[in-house]
């Protein structure tokens, strides 16, 4: 995928083809590895059957999401190209014709690797927009809680955010979160802390804190709760703070 705006992806995917087929017809020692494959059918049913998107610049929506899933099949890249380097040396016997084989592939390596860092691969580009708007609403959530009582105790889905804690400097002990649940307790947790504090907000934080959609909007109990902020950056759910009212400990 990083290979995509140069095309040397036809290169790699050429060498990784050439070593799968050497290891089909002559290699059943080697058949174990065609296991690397996985990936490849299991993402395409994936993306057909299960609703998951990716979104590369090349094609419309010209967007960048998911591309990482790609990375799936650099284990079959890792081995099946040097296998087909090494099946390639195998036709000849001088050792300067497998001298060049080999110093020709490093130097297709680090040619391709400049050439793709250059341009700033997709995936780095990935992570560099999608984590702007993420860092920025940390920071801002962060900068809030910062103002808030030094010892109160918070409760919110921590899965991508929990930067924002950090941030403000403020122990995890102060926050029960998703991962208060115990896991060995399946599906729910009712005597957990996490699921109590869902159901009964007032009996343990002075604080709730919801992005849109997550599990404590979704299921926390809003009778207590009073709406203190929202906050809203572009390119991220909209997260409400709420108050907790008659705070019972």
């Amino acid at each position: 995928i990083n290979m995509l705006p140069n095309n040397w992806h036809r290169l790699w995917l050429g060498l990784l083809l050439i070593g799968t087929c050497v290891v089909l017809i002559s290699r059943r020692n080697l058949w174990p590895f065609l296991l690397f494959w996985v990936p490849l059918p299991f993402y395409m049913l994936s993306i057909a059957y299960s609703g998951v998107p990716i979104f590369l610049p090349l094609w419309w929506p010209h967007s960048i999401y998911n591309a990482r899933y790609g990375l799936q099949l650099l284990p079959a890249f890792a081995v099946f190209i040097p296998l087909t380097g090494y099946f390639l040396a195998q036709l000849s016997s001088n050792i300067k014709v497998e001298s060049a084989i080999a110093a020709s592939i490093l130097i297709v390596i680090a040619a391709s690797y400049a050439w793709v860092w250059h341009e700033r691969p997709i995936l780095f580009q990935e992570a560099w927009v999608n984590s702007r708007s993420k860092n920025e609403i940390e920071d801002q959530l962060a900068s809030i809680v910062k103002r808030l009582p030094a010892n109160a105790n918070y409760l919110m889905y921590l899965g991508g955010h929990v930067g924002a804690f950090e941030h403000a400097g403020i122990p995890l002990k102060q926050v029960i979160n998703e991962g208060n649940h115990r896991p060995w307790e399946k599906p729910r947790d009712p005597e957990g802390i996490w699921e109590k504090a869902l159901a009964n907000p007032e009996q343990y934080v002075q604080y709730v804190i919801a992005f849109k959609g997550d599990d404590v909007d979704e299921q926390v109990n809003k009778k207590s709760l009073t709406t203190f902020l929202i906050l809203r950056v572009t390119g991220q759910d909209p997260v409400t703070i709420y108050r907790v009212e008659n705070v019972a400990h």
